[in-house]
C-alpha cells in the first residue's frame, strides 16, 4: 500500500531525473551531432578522456566552484541577518517580509537583464551616476574582475531572500522559553545567537546550504544574459559550456559528458555538506 501511495512521486521524479541522467549517460557514448548523426564512439570513454584533458572545462570547473562559494557564503551571512531582522516586531512587518522577498519573485532572466542595463557602458544608470559626478564611463562588464563581482552581487542579490525566508520559518519554530531561561542565565545577544539559535536553526542552514550550493553550481541564466561568458570566457560556467557545446557547436555526445560533469560534482559537493553536519553541529554545542 505505502508503494503505491509513492507511485506518482516515484514516477514523477523517474520522469524528471532518472530518465535525463540515463539519457545523458547514454549520449555521452555517441559522437553526437546534427553534422554528424548519432554514431556510436568505437571507445566509449572517448568523450571522457577528452572531458579529462579540456582545459577549458576545468577552467570553467574553477570559477563555477570560486561563484558558488562566494555566493553562497555571502547568501548564509546576509540571510541569517535578515531572518534576524525578519523575526523582530516590526511595524507593517507584513509589507516589509513582502518587499524583501520581490528580488527572489523576480524571473532571474529579467532581473539579469535589469543589471545589465543598470551596467551598460556608457548608458546605465550608474554611468550616469559617475558621469554626473565628473568622472568617465566605466566599463563594468568588459573587465573581468568588475564582471564577476558584479555577477556574484546580483546573484546575492536575488537568491539572498529566498535563504532568509528558510531560515525566518527555522527561528519561529524555536520556543520563546529557552530564549528567555537563556536571558535569566544573563546570556548576552551573541551567546543566544551562538548557543540557541544556530544550534537550532542548523537543519534549516543545511537545507539552504543544498539548495542553494545545487544552484550555484549549475548557474546558467544569469551568466548567460548579464555576460554571455565574457569577457573572454572569465565568467564562463559549467552550465554555459555545455550549452555552448550542444547548441553552438553542435556536440551533443560531448555536450551530455559536460552535464554529467558537472551533476557529479554536485553530487560530491553536496554529499560533502551532508557528511560535515553532525561535527558541525558539534561544534556549536
Amino acid at each position: 500500500m505505502s508503494l503505491l501511495l509513492l507511485a506518482p512521486a516515484l514516477l514523477l521524479v523517474g520522469v524528471v531525473f532518472l530518465w535525463p541522467l540515463l539519457r545523458y549517460a547514454w549520449l555521452s557514448g555517441h559522437a553526437a551531432s546534427v553534422l554528424t548523426g548519432l554514431v556510436p564512439l568505437a571507445n566509449g570513454g572517448a568523450n571522457w578522456q577528452r572531458l579529462l584533458s579540456d582545459g577549458r572545462f576545468w577552467q570553467d570547473t574553477l570559477q563555477t566552484l570560486r561563484f558558488a562559494g562566494v555566493s553562497l557564503s555571502l547568501e548564509l551571512l546576509l540571510g541569517l541577518a535578515l531572518a534576524l531582522l525578519l523575526h523582530q516586531p516590526l511595524r507593517q512587518r507584513g509589507a516589509v517580509r513582502a518587499a524583501v522577498l520581490l528580488p527572489w519573485a523576480l524571473p532571474t532572466t529579467v532581473m539579469a537583464l535589469g543589471w545589465r542595463w543598470l551596467l551598460n557602458d556608457p548608458y546605465g544608470p550608474l554611468n550616469r551616476l559617475i558621469q554626473g559626478l565628473g568622472g568617465s564611463p566605466y566599463g563594468f562588464l568588459s573587465t573581468p574582475a568588475t564582471t564577476w563581482l558584479f555577477t556574484v552581487l546580483a546573484d546575492v542579490w536575488k537568491s539572498t531572500p529566498f535563504v532568509a525566508l528558510l531560515l525566518l520559518a527555522g527561528l519561529q519554530t524555536i520556543p520563546p522559553e529557552l530564549e528567555e531561561a537563556l536571558l535569566l542565565e544573563g546570556a548576552g545577544p551573541l551567546q543566544r545567537l551562538w548557543r540557541l539559535t544556530l544550534p537550532l536553526l542548523a537543519p534549516y542552514l543545511l537545507l539552504a546550504a543544498l539548495f542553494r550550493l545545487a544552484q550555484a553550481l549549475g548557474v546558467f541564466d544569469l551568466i548567460q544574459v548579464l555576460t554571455g561568458g565574457g569577457p573572454a570566457s572569465s565568467t564562463e560556467s559549467l552550465g554555459l559550456y555545455a550549452y555552448l557545446n550542444g547548441m553552438r557547436f553542435l556536440d551533443f555526445g560531448y555536450s551530455a559528458t559536460v552535464m554529467l560533469g558537472m551533476f557529479l560534482l554536485v553530487l560530491l559537493l553536496t554529499s560533502g555538506l551532508l557528511l560535515l553536519r553532525r561535527g558541525w553541529q558539534g561544534t556549536l554545542r
